[in-house]
């Protein structure tokens, strides 16, 4: 009887997918952080960067600006390579990349060497960072998937608000004399230790029917994304030049195409980079919604207020980066409460989230006003702390919610369209709030184009709970 019983068992375990542990969690959550953290580690390192390599506002701007498009746009293109080659392939070799390039960023010994080894980061970021939510998606089910979720949610709030602290600290301690250099050089170990842990505890994962690359929506995709963030972050430092004219004039015609093209491919039964038949599930859709105003405010804050507390306040770069702890204590403390007052409550959470981080920016405000110019960590405390609190409400339940209907065979599509609809508004906010910032300073001074930013950043919490009541209540 027990040979009878064996052949079934057998097959129910081959079938199984393979299962994520907790420490293989931490491992790709660990890595989900790295480029989050590289994309605002600089922002308080700026300064230094052009003292120390004679480089202009525009070469600065293309330190930031060159990460965030060669990232943005190759995201999309990583998730698929991930579904067609294996998830934990592409994961291993595009952290292996990011480590290498980082090493090259820090030894850049010019301005425009940092610029180079700076996309070829981000294009080794667009390759490792789908990976982590295909996985999850992939190895994980019902309540340890809704908590895997709720922990990427929190890890990359986190991460883009510790990123700007510790570049601070690291600038500030100038570790063996390596100075800006340190916040880049500080990713080699941490992925050493990645690897090594990545190789005995990520299971590989892949699509069971892998689809063909688009290669006209891939093209068109980076199209689409480089003719609206080009001009965007490079067009003020460069006196608005032509050319970003004519890019932003063609950016909805190349939009436009890039539409007809997926939704013919999908409508024909061939593989679309992005298929509009995903774009149909209702949670991905409202979420990615939600996504760009929070993004967009959100690194525009992190970006204005970084030069704002340095070049205005005259904060030293460990001051500005520790006036921003209470946001990220409050943000982690909020964020572990997450997943029971969503079970609870359901979307309310994230509009509740919207209020409260609105009510912190309305405090923040109000310090700049009162207290300018003579900001510190405790007149900043208050509004950080609550608006950590809001953002902690909204950022990781959006997250859950985009790929909560996803099926895993396409979970790496579903992210790599989620983390590249985050990854452009993180750079739209700050080419956007960022822009209106400086080119007010001159005409305001820094305080009244201070307190302008964030009420513009207040606009798009509002918008953004208003967009979270259409929400279903319930989060799968």
């Amino acid at each position: 009887m027990s040979e009878t019983l064996t052949p079934p068992v057998v097959r129910r375990a081959q079938a199984a997918p393979p299962a994520l542990g907790g420490l293989g969690l931490f491992t790709v959550l660990l890595a989900a952080a790295l480029p989050l953290v590289d994309f605002f580690i600089v922002n308080v390192a700026l300064p230094t960067i052009g003292a120390d390599l004679a480089a202009s506002e525009a070469v600065l701007e293309l330190v930031v600006a060159g990460y965030g498009l060669a990232y943005a746009v190759l995201l999309v293109l990583g998730g698929r390579l991930g579904d067609l080659f294996g998830r934990r392939r592409l994961f291993l070799g595009g952290m292996a990349a990011f480590g290498v390039t980082s090493l090259a960023c820090g030894l850049a010994p010019d301005a425009w060497t940092l610029v180079g080894a700076r996309i070829a980061q981000g294009a080794s970021a667009a390759a490792m960072l789908p990976q982590v939510l295909a996985t999850i998606q992939a190895s994980t089910s019902g309540a340890r998937r809704a908590k895997a979720m709720s922990l990427y949610g929190a890890t990359a709030g986190l991460s883009m608000v510790a990123g700007q602290i510790l570049g601070g600290v690291l600038v500030a301690a100038d570790i063996a004399g390596t100075g800006w250099r340190s916040v880049f050089l500080v990713n080699v170990p941490v992925v050493v230790v990645g690897l090594l842990l990545a190789v005995r505890l990520v299971p590989e994962t892949r699509a069971p029917r892998p689809e063909r690359i688009d290669g006209p929506g891939t093209v068109l995709l980076a199209l689409s994304l480089l003719t609206l963030l080009a001009p965007l972050t490079e067009g003020r430092a460069a006196g608005w030049p032509l050319w970003t004219w004519l890019s932003l004039a063609a950016f909805p015609f190349v939009v436009a195409a890039f539409w007809t093209v997926e939704r013919r491919a999908d409508r024909a039964g061939r593989t679309a980079l992005v298929p509009p038949s995903l774009l149909a599930l209702p949670s991905l859709r409202h979420g990615l919604v939600l996504i760009v105003p929070f993004s967009i405010g959100f690194s525009g804050f992190m970006f204005v207020i970084a030069l704002a507390l340095q070049q205005g306040a005259g904060l030293g770069p460990v001051p500005a980066g520790l006036a921003l702890a209470p946001m990220a204590v409050a943000f982690l403390c909020v964020a572990l409460a997450g997943p029971r007052l969503i079970a609870r409550h359901g979307t309310r959470v994230i509009t509740a989230g919207s209020v409260v981080q609105g009510v912190g920016i309305a405090l923040l405000v109000l310090a700049v006003w009162r207290d300018w110019p003579h900001l510190d960590f405790v007149s900043m405390l208050p509004g950080a702390a609550v608006a950590g609190a809001g953002q902690a409400l909204q950022l990781p339940n959006v997250l859950r919610l985009v790929m909560s209907e996803v099926p895993p065979a396409r979970a790496g599509v579903g992210s790599g369209v989620m983390v590249t609809t985050q990854q452009s508004a993180l750079a739209l906010g700050v080419a956007t709030l960022g822009t209106l910032f400086l080119t007010l300073v001159p005409h305001l001074g820094m305080r009244d184009a201070l307190v302008t930013a964030l009420l513009v950043q207040l606009a798009g919490i509002a918008l953004t709970g208003l967009l979270s009541l259409r929400l279903p209540r319930e989060v799968g």
